[in-house]
């Protein structure tokens, strides 16, 4: 059975990092679903996802990212996806996900992603 871990990393600011490590699919979104769904209890909604640790995204596991962003948009924040592995991009851009979320090369970028939107 696949395997995912998160890391959690507060980068201030009402920011955080979350890095996704394994396979996020049918077997494990709930786990990304549950980290996402937790910061929007802590009324943390400019969340950055860091990718290049994350083998293989199904589109139940993108699906997550999907449901999410507008209720971190309509409070200001975003989902920024970072630096996704080959295949990870592969499957946004067959999705059409990669003109729907804002993609970084790096954690500094994605933080500009936050500014430019008046948060």
């Amino acid at each position: 059975m696949p395997q995912l871990t998160i890391n959690k990393k507060d980068l201030g600011n009402n920011t955080v990092l979350l890095e996704p490590v394994g396979c996020l699919d049918a077997h494990t979104f709930e786990k990304m679903e549950q980290a996402i769904r937790g910061l929007f209890k802590e009324k943390v909604f400019r969340i950055i996802v860091s990718l290049p640790l994350l083998d293989y995204i199904s589109s139940a596991g993108a699906g997550v990212f999907i449901g999410n962003i507008t209720p971190a948009q309509e409070k200001g924040g975003n989902i920024v996806l970072v630096n996704p592995s080959a295949n990870v991009k592969e499957v946004f851009d067959l999705l059409g996900l990669s003109q729907i979320f804002p993609m970084a090369d790096d954690v500094e970028e994605a933080l500009t992603h936050f500014q430019d939107d008046g948060t």
